[in-house]
């Protein structure tokens, strides 16, 4: 295959990203004309990596930024073959592995395609300050995006939505919060966030009206 080939053929598997919606929206049936898409999460986390670092920069400044927008934009690869899987489906105690697998076949084509595995593996084993800061907007981003998609959740139409009966989702869901509140709750639970990006979670809770009523929705 001539280089011109593999940069088309590569470029085509990644454009659908475009196409694949996230599966926690589809779960929870977000109502909305669009719902986000993996390639459009992938804009949003990069984004959000700029702005937490340029908002906080007297604590990340010894990071490397270049590394971790890059992390961030081949982070999701694995998806172009395997698919959006959650936490709460079957299919997710196998996806590192199969990820793995996925992410060593595309890349081992490319020269320097150790080097770009090695970042993804990186990134999911969280065992250096890049992948932390780039896992927690992975995770942020996700919860920016549940405030905004609040009100297009009708948490009393649920009954084909596993998740919806997840017991540590009922939990929240029983106190009275809503759709946004709960899922910021559940991943401040179980995500190990540092003291900014809990702060942003926090905040982004405690204000979703006021973001809905912003975002114009």
């Amino acid at each position: 295959m001539n280089r011109e080939n593999q940069v088309l053929d590569s470029y085509i598997l990644m454009n659908k990203l475009k196409d694949v919606i996230r599966t926690g929206w589809k779960d929870w049936s977000v109502e909305r004309e669009r719902v986000e898409s993996v390639a459009e999460h992938v804009y949003g986390v990069q984004q959000l990596a700029l702005i937490m670092y340029l908002t906080y920069k007297e604590e990340y400044e010894n990071l490397d930024l270049k590394k971790i927008i890059l992390m961030l934009a081949i982070h999701e690869t694995e998806e172009a073959f395997i698919g959006d899987i959650t936490m709460f489906q079957k299919e997710c105690e196998t996806k590192e592995e199969r990820g793995h697998q996925a992410v060593h076949e595309y890349f081992s084509k490319f020269i320097d395609g150790k080097k770009i595995e090695d970042i993804i593996l990186e990134f999911d084993a969280r065992n250096t300050k890049e992948a932390m800061f780039a896992y927690q907007c992975d995770k942020l981003e996700c919860d920016l995006q549940a405030a905004l998609y609040n009100k297009n959740v009708d948490i009393n139409h649920q009954e084909n939505n596993d998740t919806f009966y997840d017991k540590r989702v009922q939990e929240y869901l029983n106190k009275g919060m809503s759709f946004g509140e709960m899922w910021i709750s559940f991943d401040q639970s179980i995500y190990p966030y540092d003291n900014n990006f809990r702060n942003v979670s926090e905040y982004t809770k405690k204000n979703i009206l006021t973001i809905n009523n912003r975002n114009g929705d």
